[in-house]
């Protein structure tokens, strides 16, 4: 397979996006609706997506909490203005640029979530990026993450063995995100999220094989 950078890969696919996520992604009919009812209901909480797309979560989450203020962060133009487009009447802040580049804060967020995109990256990555989600998570905010995961260790690093290779086969840089999955084990990522300082970290459901919604508490 010939490997496509990460932002083009999505400007490619906004068109029928929604639906292929909806249609054929495991867990997608229930997860969606479920990791939103675990953000903060009041109204005017504070929430942050990681990797937003054209914003199905938000879906689910404006239609429990209308007045949420809301910041989007994702790497696609076009899916940022899919989403605009979706909830011209929000209280919306949307940023185009990679999650680990953007300057989060602190203490700014009542809440995070991200579904279906922090599974493209290897552990030392997101170790800096939930570093600095946990900053920016106000006392009691809550990390939401809902994204398959590897099955195996075994599995896991195949995956990561597969994109090294096809890399140096394609004579690929480092430093570039390109659109290949790379999910970790769920207990590896729930060791990270614990090693960034989150200490209350569950699993609160399963959907399918390998996908699981997990959610990290900020002390």
């Amino acid at each position: 397979m010939k490997l496509e950078r990460m932002d083009d890969f999505f400007a490619a696919r906004v068109d029928g996006y929604d639906d292929h996520m909806k249609r054929d992604i495991e867990g997608a009919s229930g997860f969606y609706a479920y990791t939103a009812s675990l953000l903060p209901s009041a109204e005017g909480s504070r929430v942050l997506d990681l990797g937003c797309g054209t914003g199905l979560e938000l879906e689910e989450y404006f239609a429990l909490n209308p007045g949420a203020d809301v910041t989007g962060i994702d790497l696609s133009e076009g899916m940022l203005n899919a989403l605009k487009a979706k909830f011209p009447d929000k209280d919306l802040t949307l940023i185009l640029a990679s999650y680990f580049d953007v300057p989060l804060g602190n203490g700014l967020y009542d809440a995070a979530v991200s579904v279906e995109s922090l599974h493209h990256f290897p552990a030392e990555k997101k170790a800096s990026l939930y570093g600095k989600l946990h900053a920016a998570l106000a006392d009691k905010g809550v990390f939401v993450l809902t994204d398959y995961f590897a099955e195996s260790e075994e599995l896991e690093k195949e995956y990561f063995q597969n994109l090294a290779a096809l890399k140096r086969e394609q004579g690929l840089q480092d430093g570039v995100f390109y659109h290949y999955d790379t999910p970790l084990t769920v207990e590896h990522e729930t060791d990270v999220l614990r090693r960034a300082g989150f200490r209350d970290v569950r699993i609160m459901q399963r959907w399918g094989e390998s996908t699981y919604t997990v959610l990290a508490k900020k002390d």
